[in-house]
This record gives C-alpha cells, sequence and structure tokens, in this order.
C-alpha cells in the first residue's frame, strides 16, 4: 500500500475547492452524479436546489464549450448546444441587468417580462450582427415600439442556430436581482414568463436554476405555469455521489500526487480509470454505492471512527454528520471536510497508518460547518445569523419556547425589526412562529415528533450549540 505520508499530500493537492466565481470549472472536476442527468437535459427548464448543490457550478460548465463536449457523453445534446448565460453572479451589464438596473427598471413600471425578453433579444441581436440600443431601458422601449423587427430577428436566428446546433440560455443566482421579496417575485416570475414563451421557438432552449425557498413562492401564478412545472428537477447529491464526486476529484489530483491516488484506486478496485483528453474519469461502477466504493475510502480512512463499530463507519458517518435536517448533504460541505481532516491528520497524526485519522474526520465536520454557517449566513442569508447566534451555549433538543425567550432578549421588537442588506427572512411578519418555519424549510431547524426542535450538526457546531455526546462546537 502507498504510505500515508504521500497520501495526505496528495490529497491536499488534489482539486478540493467547489467555489470557481463564475470561471469555468477544471475538466478533473466534471462529475456527473447519475441524478444531475436529467437536470442537464434541455427539456428540463427549471432546476430546483439549497445552498451549494451546484446551480453556479453547472452554470458554469455549461458556459464552457470544452465541458458541453464532456458533458455530451452523459447528454448527447448539451454536445451541440451553444451557451449563453443570460444571469449569474458574475457582474455583465452588456448581457442582463445588475440589481440596481433591475429596481431602476421595475421603479418605471416596466415589467420583468420585458426586461427578460430584452435579454434573450440583446443575445440574439449581437449573434446577428444587429445593432440594438445599448441602455436596457431603450432596448425595452424599442422592443415595445418595434413589434415586428423584434419577432423577425428572433425567427431569422432559426437558420444560424440550425448550423450550429442548439441556443441555449441559462439563469443561476436570481438571488442577486433584488434585495426586497416582492420584487425578486415580480422578477422570477417574469422569467419564467419569458421562459415559457421561448417554447416557441423549437431551436430556443432555457434553463433557470433556482433556489428551493424562491421556488416556493407564488412565482408560478400565471396561466401555463404547469408545463414549465412539468419540467422541473432537482439537484439532490446522495452518498455514492459525494463519494463518486471526491474521488473523481482525487484521481485528478497533479503531477505524481495524482499518480499516487490512481495508484490507490488500482490497488483496491483492480481495473484501469476512463481517460478521455487530460482527464481521467470513473467507471459507473464507482458511481453507485456499492462494496467497492466503500472499500476506496476505508483504504484512506478506515473501517471505524475508533477502535471497533461501536463508533460508526467513516463511509457513512462522515456524510452523515454533514446533513441538513432534510437529510441533503452539498458537495461543498463534503470537500471541506475531507480537506481539514487530511490537514489535520498530517499535523497531528503523522505516525498514523492511513491517511484520515477518525479524529481528523471529526474536526473536519467542526470546520466544514464554520464554513457552512459562513456561507449561509454571510452569502445568501445574512438573517439566519442574526437569529441563530443568541442561540449559543444551548443544548438541543430542547423546547422551542426556549428558544423564543432567547429571540425575545435579543429582540424585543419582534422578528420584523431585523433588517438586512439582502432578502430578510421570508415570514418575518408572522413572528417567531414564521422564523421557525423559514428555518425549519431551510434545513437548519428540525422539528422532533416529540416537539422539541433540533439542529443537525451541519449548523449546531458552527453556531456553537451543544448535543449530548455530538461532535463539540470549537471553545
Amino acid at each position: 500500500m502507498i504510505d500515508a505520508r504521500t497520501l495526505r499530500r496528495a490529497i491536499l493537492a488534489a482539486p478540493l475547492e467547489t467555489s470557481n466565481f463564475g470561471e469555468p470549472p477544471r475538466p478533473g472536476t466534471l462529475y456527473v452524479p447519475p441524478a444531475h442527468t436529467k437536470a442537464l437535459r434541455l427539456e428540463s427548464s427549471l432546476v430546483i436546489g439549497g445552498r451549494g448543490v451546484g446551480k453556479s457550478f453547472w452554470t458554469a460548465a455549461l458556459g464552457s464549450p470544452e465541458l458541453r463536449r464532456l458533458l455530451g457523453d452523459s447528454v448527447p445534446d448539451l454536445g451541440r448546444a451553444e451557451v449563453h448565460i443570460g444571469f449569474s453572479e458574475t457582474g455583465r451589464i452588456d448581457d442582463y441587468p445588475d440589481a440596481a438596473t433591475f429596481a431602476q427598471l421595475l421603479g418605471n413600471g416596466i415589467d420583468s417580462y420585458d426586461i427578460w425578453r430584452a435579454v434573450v433579444l440583446r443575445w440574439l441581436g449581437r449573434r446577428a450582427a444587429v445593432t440594438l440600443p445599448n441602455n436596457w431601458g431603450d432596448l425595452i422601449t424599442w422592443m415595445r415600439t418595434h413589434p415586428e423587427e423584434a419577432a423577425r430577428l428572433i425567427q431569422s436566428s432559426r437558420q444560424s442556430f440550425e448550423k450550429a446546433g442548439i441556443g441555449l440560455i441559462v439563469f443561476d443566482a436570481l438571488d442577486r436581482t433584488s434585495h426586497d421579496w416582492r420584487s425578486m417575485d415580480a422578477i422570477v416570475r417574469g422569467l419564467l414568463r419569458t421562459v415559457l414563451w421561448l417554447r416557441s421557438y423549437p431551436w430556443l432552449h432555457a434553463k433557470v436554476f433556482l433556489r428551493s425557498d424562491q421556488s416556493e413562492r407564488t412565482v408560478t401564478d400565471f396561466p401555463d405555469a404547469s408545463k414549465l412545472l412539468a419540467t422541473r428537477t432537482e439537484l439532490e447529491w446522495a452518498m455514492h455521489d459525494l463519494h463518486g464526486m471526491l474521488w473523481q476529484r482525487l484521481i485528478n489530483a497533479p503531477d505524481e500526487h495524482g499518480q499516487a491516488l490512481r495508484g490507490l484506486y488500482f490497488e483496491v478496485v483492480g481495473n484501469e480509470l476512463i481517460k478521455r483528453g487530460d482527464a481521467f474519469h470513473l467507471p459507473d461502477q464507482l458511481k453507485r454505492e456499492s462494496a467497492t466504493q466503500r472499500a476506496l475510502f476505508e483504504a484512506l480512512a478506515g473501517p471505524w471512527m475508533g477502535r471497533d463499530k461501536r463508533r460508526g463507519v467513516p463511509y457513512t458517518w462522515a456524510v452523515g454528520h454533514l446533513a441538513d435536517s432534510r437529510g441533503q448533504t452539498s458537495p461543498r460541505s463534503f470537500l471541506a471536510a475531507i480537506r481539514q481532516a487530511t490537514e489535520d491528520s498530517q499535523d497531528r497524526y503523522d505516525d498514523y497508518v492511513l491517511a484520515l485519522h477518525y479524529e481528523s474526520i471529526k474536526r473536519g465536520i467542526r470546520k466544514a460547518s464554520e464554513i457552512r454557517v459562513h456561507e449561509m449566513s454571510a452569502e445568501d442569508y445574512p438573517w439566519v445569523r442574526l437569529f441563530l447566534e443568541p442561540l449559543g451555549g444551548l443544548n438541543v433538543p430542547c423546547e422551542f419556547e426556549v428558544i423564543q425567550e432567547r429571540w425575545r432578549d435579543k429582540f424585543p421588537e419582534g422578528p420584523e425589526s431585523v433588517s438586512t442588506d439582502r432578502l430578510p427572512a421570508q415570514h418575518a411578519e408572522r413572528g417567531w412562529d414564521g422564523i421557525q418555519e423559514d428555518l425549519i424549510r431551510l434545513g437548519l431547524l428540525e422539528s422532533k415528533k416529540d416537539g422539541r426542535m433540533d439542529m443537525p450538526d451541519l449548523y449546531r457546531v458552527g453556531f456553537g450549540l451543544g448535543r449530548k455526546g455530538g461532535v463539540k462546537p470549537r471553545n
């Protein structure tokens, strides 16, 4: 077997990050869970997912011609698609309005449906080398006053797309379009109506990546929305998907590090990897839960989370302790935990015979929890930190009245008095019951059968709550 020190260095050299900040992912990180294949198909116009499940990753991957060719092995139509990004977390004012521009346009009484149709029109006009007004307001006015010319421009794109393949416009990070729920609902509703409008043109397709909390609002209360909802798919990660993704990245570590991890793979599995271009890919048997996939992780972490089976199995323990209250574990949290566990093993257990020490895996969970808390409360849901930090020091499960008492002490004027620079809690106007509902729907709290409130380790550790026998938060 390859020695543990070599394996630790190799794991730390592997591409374990998942945040690409709008840049195309590296080919070696491209892993398509079987459950995600449906979401990537052209006919799946509405793709729903929570924090860190891959919405922005797939947006960036779809925007890369090189990665689309690789995706074409799983989703053949993508290999011949021409993709345009209609909205993302990367600011591109020439391609789509930013939040301030959206606010101004909506404030001027412009329907978001017209704003999104203008985004499509600008894309097609640029492809056809047709000069259109540069300012978004002027473009919308032109579109309204020249409906025939606008229709002819869209219709004329058919011939060029028949030569190039298929046109796909992708929308992501729609929470960045507004800081107000009412405006956000209008913007998303207008976009979904635009996606439905595009179905009149068979050579044009649209794909919307939408946050779970956005999809649960009244954004589909318009005629024929059922046609769009029929295409809805969910981005979810099963345990075997996470382990498959981990090994996809490990076998593509650079230089001698990749050689070491591919050598370990061959020692355990006994067959060769698939190579396409410069990247290695796993065979189908390693993409599904199997004794082979479990044996691979045991080669890194051993069979037990201690000296015997009473402490749990690393293969399932790591994923289970990173799940939210809905049982979902994000790839970002899993990879962060593995990286931290490797660093901790290198620092504390250099002589340990395996690459990952079981105590280091526990510390990896703690670090992943801290990262997840920061992401949730600093990027997507700033109000979450405001309401959960006052709970530090509590032990869960506990009665909801105990939690409410902490909240009342901190916010005597009620939840509606709490303001942030991003979208607030959806149901703050309903008082503390509304905050409880929002936290449960986001997977941060869980109501147990006896009525007590619980919090999954993924968030409990990061927010400093305790649990008898659980992973301890940092002091």
